[in-house]
């Protein structure tokens, strides 16, 4: 069945002021994140003086840690009116979490940190739309997905000028400096949840039982959508790994190329996700997934094939559409299917991201022994195969 509302009016107007905490919110978590995480595998190697080893078990740990506590988090959040408490919590969380590691170089309390207070910083994204969802739902029905993909947006804000920011701050104060200040943006995070954001009642729950899962589809039609975004999260990830190695042994040209590339589709990103959150109030939502998903076949194939730079440069309005139709519209997608249930269901989603980088991790190495070309190969296959899962459907209610 379709889980879409088409209301007659588009663009961001009448989108409700309450999401504007929320956007200062998004900015502060994303740009949080977005000084840090780029630099962590350096920070481990230059100033933990963690081993090769060290450095795999840690960046494995802190995505599956972070996977077991967001779905935790995400089924108690819609049990309660505990949402905004878990905001407040997670904020300072990741406040905690970076503090200590401003000043501490130890690689075993490290690790403890990364798979506790981290991971606990991690609901703060899968939570906040969960949030985000509701208040829309209240004030401005019909305009979820719009709302949702705005948001998403402000994320992608942070992430452009996130890592420009990290290098500016390494420059000034190294990694003391660098995560003193995400300490400091997942403090005001906590202080506009604290101030600004108010208790909601628990979403309505079309089955009283505790365990009860209300689904908008089947659970195979669930199951498999969930699967379908993990193969096409893989290629999103492996494709900016691969890509500096593609460019530099493949094309012969500068890997610093990379930059340029990736620079172009991040700011195609924004004016797209936008774009077809408003394209929501007019067109279905799986429409503009499954358009979504052809255009990643579209991309990977092109790069597969790519004989220069210059073609690659030219594929990036498909990378940027694929990007913006699974990582902003995909969210409001799985939310529909599980309605009254925002936190699992966006959980859901946004840990097919950790999932995907996990899988992304180990063809990269495959990729190392076939060519970085092979990488773009698997990417077209993945984006075909989700294609095909997001395909099945059923037009009978779940009984």
């Amino acid at each position: 069945m379709t889980t879409t509302l088409r209301p007659p009016r588009a663009g961001l107007r009448g989108l409700t002021p309450a999401l504007i905490p929320l956007g200062l919110m998004f900015l502060a978590v994303g740009m949080s994140t977005a000084v840090v995480y780029p630099f962590l595998a350096l920070f481990l190697n230059t100033d933990v003086h963690a081993g090769p080893a060290q450095v795999t078990a840690f960046l494995v740990a802190a995505p599956l840690a972070g996977v077991l506590v967001t779905t935790l988090v995400g089924r108690l959040s819609d049990r309660g009116p505990y949402r905004r408490r878990i905001l407040v919590g997670a904020a300072l969380a990741g406040m905690a979490g970076t503090g200590v590691t401003a000043f501490v170089r130890d690689y075993w309390v490290l690790l403890g940190l990364t798979v506790t207070a981290t991971a606990l910083s991690g609901s703060l994204f899968p939570q906040t739309f969960a949030y985000a969802r509701q208040v829309l739902e209240r004030d401005s029905p019909g305009r979820a997905a719009l709302g949702i993909s705005a948001m998403r947006t402000v994320f992608s804000l942070a992430w452009v000028g996130g890592p420009a920011l990290a290098a500016v701050l390494l420059d000034a104060g190294g990694f003391g400096l660098l995560y003193g200040t995400a300490a400091a943006l997942y403090g005001i995070a906590a202080l506009v949840a604290t101030l600004r954001l108010e208790d909601l009642a628990p979403p309505r729950r079309e089955n009283t039982e505790e365990d009860a899962s209300p689904l908008a589809v089947p659970r195979l039609v669930l199951a498999l959508t969930v699967a379908a975004f993990v193969l096409l999260q893989v290629p999103m990830t492996l494709g900016v790994q691969a890509l500096p190695l593609f460019i530099d042994r493949d094309l012969h040209r500068d890997a610093s190329a990379a930059g340029l590339v990736l620079g172009l589709c991040a700011a195609l990103e924004i004016p797209l996700m936008l774009g077809l959150g408003a394209l929501t109030t007019r067109f279905k939502v799986r429409t503009l997934i499954l358009m979504g998903a052809v255009a990643g076949i579209a991309y990977e194939a092109v790069a597969w094939s790519a004989s220069s730079l210059w073609v690659l440069i030219a594929a990036q309005p498909l990378n940027a559409v694929f990007i913006s139709a699974i990582s902003g519209v995909g969210i409001t997608y799985v939310q529909d299917m599980m309605p009254g249930r925002p936190g699992h269901a966006t959980t859901l989603y946004t840990n097919t991201f950790p999932v995907g980088a996990m899988f992304a991790g180990s063809i990269l190495g495959i990729a190392a022994h076939f060519g970085y070309r092979s990488a773009y190969a698997i990417g077209t296959a993945l984006c075909a195969g989700g294609l095909l899962l997001l395909a099945v459907r059923s037009s009978r209610p779940r009984t």
